[in-house]
């Protein structure tokens, strides 16, 4: 998010102050800092903080999966080119984001504390003696 605007001799960047002075306050804002006091706190209340990997999270479509920079038209919209799903590319990725943590936390992962989170049978099993 913080990468240089300034672009290239062929296509040079627009806005490149603006942009400078957006990276120079995202950068000043400490989020290690916050992400510590987020997991402290969550976990003061009983909560957890689980950390979602957000590599294509805006490209994967939440229906069929399928990964394409050309889903992402526009900033704003997402159209999958393989199954032709619509919606706004902010509402995707938090889709997937949470979709992801879901996963992440169902197969134990990233609990807080470094634990394995419990995970429950989804059926009842029964046990035969013979």
């Amino acid at each position: 998010m913080s990468r240089s605007a300034a672009g290239s001799v062929e296509q040079p960047g627009r806005n490149v102050a603006a942009k400078s002075v957006l990276n120079k306050s995202m950068l000043d804002q400490g989020w290690g800092e916050f992400r510590r006091q987020l997991e402290y706190q969550l976990a003061w209340a009983g909560g957890i903080l689980i950390a979602v990997p957000p590599q294509k999270t805006s490209r994967a479509c939440p229906r069929c999966d399928y990964v394409s920079a050309d889903n992402r038209t526009t900033q704003a919209r997402f159209r999958c080119v393989a199954c032709s799903y619509e919606n706004h590319a902010d509402v995707v990725g938090a889709i997937n984001v949470l979709e992801r943590g879901q996963r992440l936390f169902a197969c134990g992962g990233m609990a807080h504390s470094g634990r394995p989170a419990k995970q429950e049978p989804t059926e009842a099993t029964r046990a035969v003696v013979a």
